[in-house]
Parts: structure tokens; C-alpha cells; sequence
């Protein structure tokens, strides 16, 4: 069968979404293995990992009825129609850019790549493809992120004056590969990238860095940021700070708040994973005390594969993902500047072969 003739099946739902994975990493399970149970019209076929012992103990442990050889044998398979990529940052580029090149769609873990740069050029061959790419900011799928964006953005609350988010968790893990500065680590990274598509996503506007300053030290070596505090300010003239950490004083801290002229504040625990647990507090202008809401929803990583199924399906005519590659080229640039900011090169990519799984 033609590629084309196969686009065509998934396009029809004539068959199910079938998936291939990357590394057997673990957070592939949570990610997708899971949450491929639970939506109807997507399967995982297969598994690859640089170690074949891992793959087999890992398609054993899930259910995954093959495993290839390596990632290139993988992306060859023609029963495969889409990858999930949870390789260390610095390989999601690579894989991300050899994955479209073989006419595979791809849900590649954030962040999509190491730089802006390496974004640019995904989203450029994204442009000449007809596959999909969507950046597993699996937060913004659930639909806690749409009422934010409501609250936000609506009018109801007022002009949004500043933004505090924060992305905090601890990490106290030398020689863990988020802190390994040859494959792309380091906290704004890993949970600061958060923090950025966060205040980009509530706030709709692409922020400007004012400034930025890392903490470094065990256990993360040098060049490495363990912490970072950033300032920023938006078009709009509202101001912005983002925190975010691996291992800090705030051990466990995942919040944003937004105070609106007039008084207004919007305060939400927990935007990244709410199924778990959040509390949604508003306080109109005026009001005495704040309102709670609590937004019901399916586990984030579900609302992502579901809404990665449906443009799949959709697929080349369908609409922009909230995440796909324009999203990444814009949320990486941020990223980038504060490094910059922070007296830090941007991240670098790997072009060595993959050598973790």
C-alpha cells in the first residue's frame, strides 16, 4: 500500500493511529501507553530503544506487540503512521526532523527542541509535510487551560496588569540527564519551559525578557541552571515573572497568578497536571473574597492524545494545534532569552547518535 493510500485509511478512521516509541523512557507509559487505552482509534505497535534488553522488558511490561531494532528501523516500518519522541531534549530535534522525513506524524515531549533555531528548522519541514506535530504541553488540552484562557483573556476580570508563574519541583538527582548540559538540560528547560508557554498562553502575547537570574550549583554542574527567576514585560504593558526550579527552596511550587487593574486577582494551584488536584480562586473587582472553581476533565495526557487522534484525522487541512510547531518556535525563543539574560548560551542540540533511551 502507498503512503498515500495509508494516509488516506487513517484519514477515514478506516484504521486506528498506530504509534511507535522512541525510547523506552518512563514517562512513555503516563504519556501515552496509558492514555492510548483510552481513546478510541489509537494504538501502540512498537517500541525502539538503544538498549534491545530494555525495549523487549518494556514492550513485555506494556502490552507493545513488536520491537524494532533501533530508532532508523522503526521510523522505516510502514505499519507505523506516528512517533512519540521522550528522548532527552537535546535528540528531539534530530529524531523530530528524521521522523517527518519519513512521513510519520509526531508528539515529541517538550521542549519540542534545545533552541530556537532547531525549532525553525521542525516547523520549516513541518510546512513542507503533510504530518502532524504537536509539542506534548499536554497541560494545555485540558479543559482547566481553556477557562484560564477565558478568565484571562475574556474581559470580565478587567485589564490583566501582572502575571507571576512558577513551575517548581524537586530534582536532588546529580548526573540526571535534566541536568546534563550536553543533552539540553537544566531547569528552564525542563519545568521553566512550562512556565513560559503558561504566561504565553493566558496572557496571548509573546513576552519581551527584561532580565534573568540562574542558580547554579549541586547538583547541577557548571553552565547548568538548577533555578531560574525571570522579569519580563508584554506588549500590552502588563509585567511578568516567571520561577522555576529543579531543586530549590520551593521544593513543590505550581501556581499562577494574575492581578487585573482594579483589584482583580485570578490565582490557580496546580495548572500542569489538575487531575491530580487544583484550585481555581477568582476575585472580581470589587468582591470582598475570591470565588473557587474546580474544572472537571479527563487526565491531561488523555485530552492530548485525543486532540493528536482528531488532527491526525484531519490531517493537512486541519486546524493549528495550541502546540504545534509555530507555538514551539515562539515559546523556544523566549526560552533562549533567558539565557541569554541569565549569562548563559541557549541549549545545543545533539547530532551524535541517540544515546539514551
Amino acid at each position: 500500500m502507498t503512503r498515500a493510500a495509508m494516509g488516506a485509511e487513517v484519514a477515514s478512521g478506516a484504521r486506528p493511529v498506530r504509534f511507535g516509541v522512541l525510547g523506552a523512557a518512563r514517562i512513555a507509559p503516563m504519556a501515552l501507553v496509558r492514555p492510548a487505552r483510552a481513546v478510541d482509534g489509537v494504538t501502540v505497535e512498537a517500541v525502539a530503544a538503544r538498549d534491545g534488553r530494555r525495549a523487549q522488558a518494556f514492550a513485555r511490561k506494556h502490552g507493545i506487540p513488536r520491537v524494532a531494532d533501533d530508532y532508523g528501523s522503526l521510523l522505516s516500518d510502514a505499519a507505523i503512521d506516528a512517533v512519540y519522541i521522550p528522548l532527552p531534549n537535546g535528540l528531539h530535534a534530530r529524531w523530530t526532523l528524521a521522523a517527518l522525513a519519513a512521513g510519520k506524524h509526531v508528539l515529541c515531549e517538550k521542549p519540542l527542541t534545545a533552541n530556537a533555531a532547531e525549532a525553525e528548522a521542525v516547523r520549516a519541514a513541518a510546512a513542507g509535510s503533510s504530518a502532524v506535530v504537536m509539542e506534548a504541553f499536554h497541560w494545555r488540552y485540558h479543559p482547566l487551560a481553556a477557562r484560564l484562557v477565558e478568565l484571562v483573556r475574556g474581559g470580565d476580570l478587567g485589564r490583566p496588569e501582572r502575571f507571576e508563574v512558577s513551575m517548581c519541583i524537586p530534582l536532588p538527582s546529580p548526573g540526571n540527564i535534566r541536568y546534563r548540559l550536553d543533552l539540553a538540560g537544566g531547569a528552564t528547560m525542563d519545568t521553566g519551559c512550562y512556565a513560559v508557554h503558561c504566561l504565553r498562553t493566558l496572557s496571548g502575547e509573546e513576552p519581551t525578557v527584561v532580565s534573568a537570574t540562574a542558580t547554579s550549583g549541586w547538583p547541577a554542574p557548571a553552565g547548568v541552571d538548577r533555578a531560574m527567576r525571570a522579569s519580563l514585560t508584554l506588549p500590552s504593558g502588563a509585567e511578568a515573572t516567571l520561577r522555576c526550579a529543579l531543586w530549590s527552596s520551593r521544593l513543590v511550587d505550581v501556581r499562577a497568578r494574575v492581578c487585573f487593574e482594579g483589584g482583580a486577582e485570578l490565582r490557580v494551584l496546580n495548572y500542569v497536571v489538575p487531575q491530580l488536584y487544583h484550585r481555581l480562586a477568582i476575585r472580581p473587582r470589587g468582591a470582598p473574597r475570591f470565588r473557587v472553581e474546580t474544572v472537571p476533565g479527563e487526565p491531561t495526557y488523555t485530552c492530548q492524545l485525543r486532540a493528536f487522534e482528531r488532527a491526525v484525522r484531519a490531517a493537512p487541512d486541519g486546524a493549528p494545534l495550541p502546540t504545534g510547531p509555530e507555538d514551539s518556535v515562539r515559546n523556544m525563543r523566549v526560552i533562549d532569552a533567558i539565557y541569554a539574560a541569565a549569562g548563559l548560551p541557549p541549549r545545543v542540540g545533539d547530532d551524535a547518535p541517540a544515546h539514551r533511551s
